[in-house]
């Protein structure tokens, strides 16, 4: 029995893969066939290219490896059996096992698909070593822009087909799409360049949505009906495959998040930290924020490091991007047990100085003194690193409630803690828990 596209498969490769762009981004809902269908599309390209090289990379290489080299690409045996069945290797196709060492497949005629993740640095030393005719960034929303361009660097392999003819090199990306904010909407979508605004080149960029309804084929009825039953967010991104607008009656605006190339020299600096009290799957996740403010008070967001955490993971990382910025204080929340939260954080560093936040009134009332210094132009974000925090951002308005919404703020948490400290004016209650001076040189 032939191998059948399904419906949306067939239009992303009727409209985006052979549509001529050198940028191809097919985006919508969870298990609609987005990474199988570029997978297979990179197998045949190896296979009609001789010795050439293809790149698919995720954020984490543990994840690339688990979900690429030993899911979809291990599956590519299956993949490999659907191309013989069309006659496209005439048969003789087998798919051997990962180099592990190194990271990549070899195919019988030369070509390579290498396996790889943006965090993992001695890993991209190797994989940035090499030039490709195909990179596929695969979950997109979690790669920042930074990554993408430095990919896009590395797309620069000349490589020939059988037939003698130049194999185009292409750029392949899937999500399951975030905000508006996010750099693929601006490059795909509004058609401009993500830092500067500056409009693009639209015809070397191809698009398309494919859901998991046109999937229905390869599902079950109750995943489909489970997703139907989201919360409207998730129900928007995960079944209906839609980035997520700006909300009505949001406490931010894209138009105001003002941005900042150099960091200038800073009076004051402070991580947030929103401590979740788990790291379940499904668990809310610990926002670590780390923000300052100069001699003119502006406030600058330096980084965001949240994510889903236990709590030696949290305290780890706050510390260290305490240790990386030359912060003067950690800011946490302390309703989640704030014995633990201090007690958490002095394991590492007993004298890191600690300030405890209680949170008495609601996450939107606290957040709106915050949002008036964004309306104001006193706060201004890095160029990169923070889709995620402004995906939030641009997420929380007037009435917002975690039940309803299915999910917590846990970064906007974090930047209202941070910027409520540096801003005199905003000072909440808080229990100091010195000393307010770390000692030189110690680590964590």
């Amino acid at each position: 029995m032939n191998f059948q596209w399904n419906p949306g498969q067939q239009r992303a490769r009727r409209d985006v893969l052979m549509s001529g762009a050198r940028y191809c981004l097919v985006y919508g809902g969870s298990r609609s066939g987005k990474t199988f269908m570029f997978c297979r599309s990179i197998l045949e390209r190896a296979l009609i290219a001789p010795g050439s090289k293809h790149l698919l990379i995720r954020q984490e290489g543990s994840a690339a490896r688990a979900t690429l080299a030993r899911g979809n690409m291990a599956t590519m045996k299956a993949v490999a059996q659907t191309i013989r069945d069309d006659g496209t290797d005439s048969g003789h196709l087998e798919l051997p096992p990962m180099n592990e060492m190194y990271g990549y497949f070899s195919l019988p005629n030369g070509s390579e698909i290498w396996i790889g993740g943006v965090s993992d640095e001695k890993a991209m030393e190797r994989v940035l070593g090499n030039e490709y005719s195909t990179v596929f960034c695969n979950e997109a929303s979690e790669i920042n822009y930074e990554a993408f361009t430095l990919l896009r660097s590395r797309l620069a392999e000349t490589a020939t087909k059988i037939n003698g003819k130049h194999l185009p090199q292409r750029f392949y990306v899937d999500l399951n799409p975030t905000s508006s904010a996010h750099w693929t909407y601006k490059l795909w979508v509004a058609g401009i360049e993500p830092s500067s605004d500056k409009p693009i080149d639209t015809s070397q960029y191809a698009a398309c949505t494919i859901n998991p309804g046109e999937n229905a084929a390869n599902l079950s009825s109750d995943y489909l009906a489970d997703l139907d039953a989201l919360p409207p967010r998730q129900r928007k991104r995960f079944l209906l495959g839609e980035f997520q607008t700006e909300v009505p009656n949001a406490l931010w605006r894209r138009e105001i998040i003002q941005r900042y190339h150099t960091t200038p020299a800073l009076t004051r600096i402070v991580v947030g930290v929103d401590p979740a009290i788990s790291s379940n799957i499904g668990s809310d996740e610990t926002g670590i924020i780390c923000a300052g403010v100069d001699a003119d008070g502006n406030g600058y967001v330096l980084d965001d490091d949240s994510g889903r955490y236990t709590p030696d993971e949290w305290a780890r990382r706050a510390i260290a991007l305490y240790d990386q910025h030359q912060a003067d204080q950690i800011i946490a929340e302390a309703n989640q047990g704030g014995a633990m939260v201090e007690a958490t954080l002095r394991a590492h560093r007993p004298d890191v100085p600690v300030t405890l936040v209680h949170a008495s009134r609601g996450k939107v009332t606290r957040a709106e003194p915050v949002a008036a210094l964004y309306e104001r132009g006193k706060v201004f974000h890095h160029t990169s690193g923070l889709d995620k925090l402004e995906e939030q951002m641009l997420s929380v308005a007037v009435g917002f409630d975690s039940k309803r919404e299915g999910w917590s703020p846990d970064r906007v948490d974090a930047l209202v803690w941070a910027m409520t400290e540096l801003f005199d004016s905003l000072t909440a209650p808080r229990f100091s828990s010195g000393p307010i001076r770390r000692a030189v040189g110690t680590m964590a």
